[in-house]
């Protein structure tokens, strides 16, 4: 019989750490939280210093029955939940449910599941720390004082099932605000001039630089025929060579936050399915008995900081000598943490720097596959020598006119040779080959074409561009980003539109409301302030009954007014224009989840509805009596078929389009690439150019 018991949170981390503990420890999952607030009802005490009243979740009866007897049968219990406010929170409320003291030295914590962390850690157990209880309390209390009293205010003057938290309408304001300016933008026309260069048989792109030495804009087409007027010649001299050697430093290993920007931008992967990934990675994967069984991968994955141990370090540059030589090992410096990191853990990285992603191919799942993947090649890349880069700049001249070419070359690889960067805009670091010019000689011009522009407004949101923005800006922490993303979409108040978020008519309804009413809800200031003062209440600075109460004195004065003064809102059906092919009523259009689809306006009798259909301009190929629809599959990626559908089942993922192949006749399609969009026929070879 066993003489410890050890609870953790799920099933497979406890396989994994009563492996690596022995015989002596028996080690069971309590499934998350045990205790909560009711769902029925506020649970907080607003009269009595704001007390919680906790009571055991629903289901979750026969875990603790079971936790309860193996408890009795030990000489002692460990709490091992996950290292962080949630995991102590839950450690407490277990100690609670069964009565462990908690001043005892009954808390264990470690920021990675392998055999000598796991080993480590029990030699050193401490109390639960109540700063950190108390943080996670704050929290959870605070939200349920504004979800609980402004949520059923929208459903008495909006409609019913509305939510309103601190941290999603904060992200909600954001995707609406960007919406407004997006819509009040005001394009400004500005041109351009390239110009293609010939020098023997190598040929070059320049731009337009400026006249008589400075750099000039050109804002209209007058400004465009001026400078054409300078060009009287084909014949262009080389005015300046700037030759130099650049260094390009490696990305600091994850974060949370840039975990989920980069499996957005590489994998496509969501934030909530990015952590679902992690936390399989982390709580172990079975490797098979050779290689030690269930085993920890990385370390922790919710954390804002970049540390990284000196174990980690060094065990990662002998990977990196033996594989690459030790020219391509790194002068480690620590890098700054953002302004307002915890620090509490490492940066997440794989947990032996030797187990490379290739040699777990055989016993990890695709998606776990290629996270691991990202993760051990951002960590070995961030111990690695910076990139050197030769760069070229060429001014090229005639009549006072100038044109710029910009070249690079790779000279040294670096960390490059295992990961680079992602970019929201899709560039990548790349060879641009300038041919070997020297001041005085001249280059021949091929083509000189002027182009119109006009300014952009600022692009819509993405879920890691919308992460990276609450994370600069200090709105919630990095347990909360996924969660937050999730939310928002199942309210109703934005959807997705080619991986963009867009606000629902709802959305903004709600957000001008709590706007009006409640300002300090979804003002980035109050926030960011509110999450300093959770970070005093871990720190032991701060009592977290003073931080709700000076939130709440305001907050209740606020709820009084909105009772009164909040007019209700209609959200009015907007008619579709067509009738119900099953009882003859109206369609009209409703706001869903995954945003407008038609409906019945005889509902609930009829509970007819459709999506909305959007129409491509392309007549089907196959049954050459449908046309081409965009529709969405399950997993909300966009793919073409035929409005005939079930009777004709043509389906392509890249978008029709309506000219045919001036080879064969038959489809063309758009191809999305790093490069641009490609126009190919589905029949046969013909290709056009990509265009950005």
């Amino acid at each position: 019989m066993a003489d410890y018991l050890v609870i953790v949170e799920s099933p497979a981390k406890a396989k994994t750490i009563e492996r690596y503990l022995g015989k002596k420890y028996k080690v069971k999952a309590s499934m998350g939280h045990v205790r909560d607030l009711p769902k029925s009802q506020m649970g907080v005490d607003e009269k009595n210093e704001f007390s919680p009243k906790y009571i055991t979740i629903r289901g979750k009866g026969p875990v603790l029955k079971e936790l309860k007897s193996a408890a009795k049968k030990v000489k002692k219990v460990y709490l091992a939940a996950d290292p962080d406010r949630e995991g102590e929170a839950i450690a407490w409320h277990l100690a609670h449910s069964l009565n462990i003291d908690q001043n005892s030295n009954c808390r264990v914590v470690f920021n990675e599941i392998t055999k000598d962390a796991i080993k480590e850690s029990f030699k050193h157990p401490r109390k639960i720390n109540m700063d950190l209880v108390d943080a996670q309390q704050a929290r959870r209390i605070l939200d349920r004082l504004v979800g609980y009293n402004i949520s059923p205010l929208l459903w008495k003057k909006v409609k019913k099932g509305l939510s309103a938290g601190r941290v999603q309408s904060v992200a909600v304001k954001m995707i609406i605000d960007r919406e407004r300016e997006i819509k009040d933008f005001k394009p400004e026309e500005y041109w351009s001039i390239d110009g293609m260069f010939i020098k023997e048989s190598s040929s070059f792109e320049g731009i337009f630089y400026g006249v008589d030495g400075k750099k000039t804009k050109l804002p209209n087409k007058e400004a465009v025929e001026k400078i054409q007027a300078k060009l009287t010649s084909d014949q262009y001299k080389v005015d300046k060579v700037q030759k130099k050697e650049r260094k390009r430093n490696p990305s600091a290993p994850f974060t949370t936050s840039s975990l989920q920007q980069e499996a957005a931008r590489k994998l496509n992967f969501r934030a909530k399915k990015t952590m679902m990934v992690a936390q399989q990675l982390y709580e172990g994967i079975d490797l098979g008995k050779k290689d030690g069984g269930i085993t920890g991968l990385i370390t922790y994955m919710r954390t804002d900081s970049t540390r990284l141990s000196d174990t980690a370090k060094q065990e990662g540059k002998s990977y990196i000598s033996e594989k690459y030589g030790d020219n391509y090992i790194g002068v480690i410096k620590q890098k700054k943490n953002a302004e307002g990191a915890q620090d509490a853990h490492e940066a997440i990285r794989p947990t032996a720097a030797f187990r490379d992603p290739s040699s777990l191919k055989s016993v990890l799942s695709r998606d776990q596959y290629r996270l691991y993947k990202l993760i051990w090649d951002r960590f070995i890349a961030s111990l690695m020598a910076p990139a050197i880069m030769d760069t070229m700049t060429v001014h090229l001249g005639q009549n006072g006119v100038t044109f710029r070419a910009n070249g690079s070359k790779i000279k040294f690889k670096g960390f490059m040779k295992v990961y680079i960067e992602g970019r929201d805009d899709n560039k990548t670091e790349e060879d641009r080959l300038l041919p070997e010019l020297e001041e005085g000689m001249f280059v021949k011009a091929k083509d000189i074409k002027p182009n119109q522009h006009f300014t952009q407004p600022p692009p819509r949101y993405t879920e890691a561009r919308l992460v990276k923005t609450m994370e600069e800006q200090g709105i919630g922490r990095p347990s909360t980003y996924a969660p937050t993303l999730d939310t928002i979409q199942r309210r109703g108040y934005v959807s997705l539109d080619n991986k963009r978020f867009v606000p629902t008519e709802l959305g903004e309804i709600v957000i001008d409301l709590i706007r009006e009413f409640f300002p300090e809800i979804i003002d980035v200031d109050f926030t960011v302030k509110m999450e300093d003062d959770l970070d005093a209440v871990e720190d032991g600075k701060t009592n977290w009954v003073e931080i709700i109460d000076q939130f709440y004195q305001g907050f209740e004065k606020r709820l009084e007014i909105a009772e009164e003064e909040m007019e209700k809102v209609e959200i009015r059906d907007e008619p579709a224009g067509i009738d119900c092919e099953k009882c003859g009523h109206e369609m009209v259009y409703k706001m869903g989840r995954y945003g407008k689809f038609l409906a019945c306006s005889n509902f609930p009798d009829c509970r007819n509805t459709k999506p909305i259909l959007k129409e491509v301009g392309v007549n089907c190929p196959k049954c050459k009596t449908g046309n081409i629809v965009e529709r969405k599959s399950k997993k909300r990626r966009t793919f073409y078929g035929c409005d005939n559908y079930p009777d004709c089942d043509f389906l392509s993922w890249d978008k029709p389009i309506s000219r045919p192949c001036p080879k064969c006749q038959s489809l063309l399609v758009e191809k999305k690439s790093k490069k641009g969009v490609q126009i190919q026929c589905t029949a046969c070879d013909y290709k056009e150019e990509p265009q950005k």
